[in-house]
Formats: structure tokens, sequence, C-alpha cells
């Protein structure tokens, strides 16, 4: 039992006397709904019915009713009645608030010419922004510091260092407008704007390439452009193709590092790095090289010991790390040796050679450190360096 208090009023009738609410059927129905109307507060008698059972279906066969709200307004007559409507005057207020506070539509921007679609792709695609403790990390651990004017404009591709720095000493390079005659002078490519014999040098420097080439006979070291028969000139047809498969890039200048004379085959490294080709000619690398080198005539052991006690090459007493004579062959009748150096003078191992009573017939390197000329390499191809191969090289990137 339920009871209510409140002022004798008249709509109450009229609730009462309609059906009971329609309601979904998730709630339980009133079933019994009665009142006395008098001065004295309105007590409601309210029963309710069992549960009906669940349907197997949540709608079952009948339609679903909808969830009835009542409003009670006052009439024009004074008196409060029940309706299944919202007031008019509450539906005017929120129509007026709708007008007074539209929602913002957000435009969507319709496809422009190529042109247009062509910026906004790049736009979208564009680096972000990065703060402030980013750039200075990247400053200070990843960007190249400024570097010499002559190893710039070497690795641009302008010249070779020392004729780079003759280009300098002549007054033919300019900086940011000045005129500079110091090679040591630090440079950015990425900023300063740098200017030899009236060119602008690009300020985007030509990826670092290695390559091993299994030189010829009668090729020389030099990388003249004068030069027919150059050891670079074997990368024609490397250069020429180099804009369609680099557009936009710089051609690197390419150049050996060490030297081989005019009668010696095998394997040489060809680089556009300076750092790279200074580190491994150097002596001070002691990489040791392997040559197999052909005698006229018959090999004793006398010859052998006099190749193991070296000669003077250049001014310096030269003493090979190694000499072994190599088994025969037959489709090859000459006597072979084995000699592995780590100073590579100029004719080095043919010096040893005749120091030792033997003549040289034909020469040929085959290996520079940990890295051995690749046995189906035929002479004059070249094949690209890996990371691991560099490493058996001795070079750290």
């Amino acid at each position: 039992m339920a009871s209510v208090a409140s002022s004798p009023i008249s709509f109450a009738a009229s609730f009462l006397r309609t059906k009971p609410f329609p309601l979904s059927p998730r709630f339980l129905p009133i079933r019994t709904l009665r009142c006395a109307l008098s001065s004295e507060p309105i007590e409601f008698d309210i029963s309710f019915a069992p549960p009906k059972p669940t349907p197997s279906s949540p709608r079952g066969n009948t339609a679903f009713q909808q969830l009835f709200i009542p409003w009670i307004v006052r009439g024009e007559d004074g008196k409060l009645k029940v309706q299944s409507q919202p007031p008019a005057h509450l539906i005017h207020a929120l129509a007026d608030a709708t007008t007074q506070n539209p929602k913002k539509k957000v435009k969507k921007k319709k496809p422009q010419a190529s042109s247009s679609s062509s910026a906004v792709t790049s736009s979208s695609t564009s680096e972000p922004k990065l703060s402030k403790a980013a750039r200075r990390y990247y400053n200070e651990n990843i960007k190249e510091p400024p570097q010499r004017l002559s190893k710039v404009l070497a690795a641009a591709g302008v010249a070779s260092r020392r004729t780079s720095e003759e280009l300098i000493f002549d007054g033919k390079v300019t900086v940011n407008g000045s005129l500079c005659t110091t090679p040591q002078t630090r440079v950015d490519p990425t900023r300063d704007i740098i200017y030899v014999n009236g060119n602008r040098v690009p300020k985007k420097l030509p990826p670092k390439v290695y390559f091993a080439l299994n030189k010829p006979k009668g090729y020389i070291c030099s990388s003249g452009e004068k030069e027919t028969k150059s050891v670079v000139s074997l990368f024609d047809e490397f250069m020429a193709s180099w804009d369609k498969r680099n557009p936009g890039t710089p051609k690197p200048r390419l150049f050996t590092v060490g030297r081989l004379d005019v009668a010696t085959t095998g394997l040489i490294i060809v680089t556009n790095d300076g750092d790279f080709a200074q580190k491994l000619s150097h002596p001070s690398s002691s990489l040791p090289k392997e040559y197999i080198t052909t005698v006229a005539g018959d090999v004793h052991k006398r010859h052998l010991m006099a190749i193991s006690e070296g000669t003077v090459v250049e001014g310096v007493h030269c003493v090979p790390d190694s000499v072994e004579l190599m088994p025969k062959q037959h489709d090859i009748p000459r006597a072979r040796l084995r000699i592995v150096v780590h100073e590579g003078r100029n004719h080095e191992v043919r010096e040893l050679v005749k120091n030792a009573g033997l003549e040289v017939y034909s020469l040929k390197r085959v290996r520079i450190g940990g890295f051995r000329l690749p046995s189906d390499l035929g002479l004059g191809k070249h094949v690209e360096l890996k990371q691991s191969e560099l490493k058996a090289l001795g070079w750290k990137s």
C-alpha cells in the first residue's frame, strides 16, 4: 500500500479512467488502480499480478509496443490532463535553442586540380617538426660536422682532393659569395653556397659506393679523364645509367684504392669514399694482401729462402708475411708461388721474386684483408660490396 498526499484535484479522475499505460514487456503492468476522491489525501490501492512467463522469442508473435511517456499539462480550462505529446511551449523553446546554436558543419575539401593535389600530398607527407631536444640530439650525434672545403669538392665529384686544393689556391672557388683560398676552410655543403669556376656545387652529395673489380692486364689505376684504358673507364656503363637509376643525385667520382701496375691483374677496390681509401691504403692498416705469381723455370728451396729473407724496396727492407710453392696443375705448366705481404709497396712482390733469381711471368692479387676475389668474377667485371664485405676489409662505417 502506498499513500500520497496532495491537494484535491480533479485531474485524477480523468487520469484514473484511462486504460493502463501500454508498457514494454520488460515492465510489470499495473493490474488494479483504485482511488477515492475526497477532500482527504488521495490513497492508492495498487496490486501487481504475477509476472508472465517469458516467451521463447523476445517479441513473439505480437508487434513490439513502444514505451508510453505521459505528459501532465494544464489545459485551457485550467485543469490538468494527461497527453502523449510534450507541451507546445516546450517544443517551441527547443526549436528556438536549436536555431540560436546551430551545430558547426565541417566542410570537406573537394579535390582540386592536379597541381593543387600534388601540393596537398606534399604537405601531408612532409616531415613532422621536431622538438628542440630532438634537434639538439640530431646535431650532436647524427649530423655530420662541417668538413674541409677540399674534401667537400672531392666528394661532390669536382676533382680529386689534390686537384681541388689547386683550384682553391688558384682562386677559382667561392664560398657564400666570398673568394676562398684556404683548402682547410670548414664548410657545410647543405647550407653554404659553393661555386667552382662559376658552377655551383650541388648541396646533395652523391652516396658513397664501394666496388671490387677484377682488373685486366693493360689498364692503369690513374683516375685521369684523358686516360682511355684506365680502371675507372671500366665503369662507363655504370655511370651512363646513373641518372636513370638515381634521378636528381650527382654522379660519384670514382677512384681506386691503392694501385696495381699495368701488368698486374686481379682484385682492386674502387670507391668515391676518400676516408675509406685512405684507411685501406695507409701502411698503418697492415692489411695482408695475397698474390699468386707465375714464374719461369723451376723453383727450389733456395728460391723460397731468398724470398723469405726479403729485399730493399724504396729504401725500406721489406719481408713478406709468407711464401709458398703451390701444387702443379696439368693446365698450368709453370710454377706458381703464393706470396702474402702487408705493406704493399710499389712493385714489392716483383722485387722479392727478382731478388731470388726468378723471373715473373704473371702476377695476380686475389685477396685484401678478409675479402677474397670472387672466383666467378670475370676480367673487367665489378661487384658492389656489401656491409659484411666492407667489414672484412677492416672498414667500420
